[in-house]
């Protein structure tokens, strides 16, 4: 079969196209013939020094994919043959990934794909709106009536979390830059602001007459905690999923809870999910489709590595 592979960690170029056996199932595995893979920013932090996540080398990325079942295990009975399926398998310590015509997948954290939608749509779910549903749903339990911040917006999570936000009854601020404000308008952020802007803070507060919001979703990392907690309403909520940095001292002064966030693979994630999609409640963003090619890869890395995201980049077999 076709295959990407890293064969040590390092620039773009290490992505390198191969041909590898087809996989075997193990007796609670599925082998899923891929037809379309997503590139998140996680890809192109490994492909750059993996270490830190486990990964042996030589290694396939990727951690996004639709497609349909190849095979399955002999201890598998909710799969059969021809099912139409997505997924987003484990990182640490994973070689396996979906960079590849073929991925054996454990059958616990596969899912039917939903209905009514493409497998290129259904590629760009898994990993960044799992990602979004476990802090805004799971987390957060956003509610309707409330006043939601969600930073970072633009991209593949940050879109999923307007519209998961939205759709639990919220109203949304958001931030983005400004080339990326109509884009967040139209996923479903009420108000939006540039991160940039040195009054950025002083524009959510006017927007919302002076009050406190009710929870908060940092998707951009490094010091923005600390500067939104005094956004946050005393006993409110915030969720992140980078390490949180800056001065956290309000944290505790407003009695605020603060969950950090990390995706676990689960089927149950992608089931709860699924009737949004069905229902036309929410879409995957997808900006660029590409033909799968170590290529179109380096060039979708060469996106990642620039942290400039809006939607999701998909590759077909």
């Amino acid at each position: 079969m076709k295959a990407v592979i890293i064969e040590q960690f390092g620039g773009v170029d290490q992505l390198k196209l191969t041909d590898l056996p087809k996989p075997k199932p193990a007796p609670d595995e599925v082998v899923v013939r891929n037809v379309a893979v997503s590139v998140n920013p996680v890809d192109a932090k490994i492909r750059a020094n993996g270490t830190w996540a486990g990964i042996s080398l030589p290694a396939v990325l990727g951690y996004d994919a639709a497609g349909v079942v190849e095979a399955v295990g002999e201890q598998v009975t909710e799969f059969r043959v021809g099912d139409e399926v997505f997924y987003t398998p484990q990182i640490h310590g994973n070689p396996r990934g979906t960079y590849a015509e073929f991925t054996s997948v454990p059958a616990n954290i596969l899912a039917r794909k939903p209905r009514g939608i493409t497998f290129e749509e259904a590629a760009a779910i898994p990993l960044a709106g799992g990602t979004a549903w476990e802090a805004v749903v799971r987390r957060l339990q956003v509610k309707p009536g409330e006043t939601v911040l969600i930073t970072a917006a633009a991209g593949g999570v940050g879109s999923f979390a307007v519209q998961f936000a939205r759709a639990a009854g919220a109203r949304v601020i958001a931030t983005a830059s400004a080339h990326n404000h109509e884009f967040v308008r139209m996923v479903g952020a009420d108000f939006v602001v540039d991160y940039h802007h040195e009054q950025a803070h002083q524009q959510i507060l006017a927007y919302t007459g002076g009050k406190l919001v009710d929870a908060a979703f940092d998707i951009q990392g490094n010091p923005v905690i600390g500067g939104i907690l005094n956004l946050v309403k005393p006993f409110g909520r915030l969720a992140c999923i980078l390490p949180p940095a800056g001065n956290l001292a309000p944290l505790y002064h407003h009695n605020q809870t603060l969950h950090g966030v990390f995706l676990t693979r689960e089927r149950k994630r992608l089931e709860e999910m699924t009737p949004l999609f069905e229902w036309g409640k929410a879409k995957s963003w997808v900006d660029e489709v590409m033909p799968f090619s170590a290529e179109n890869l380096r060039k979708a890395h060469e996106r990642m590595d620039q942290a400039h995201g809006r939607g999701k980049i998909v590759l077909t077999f």
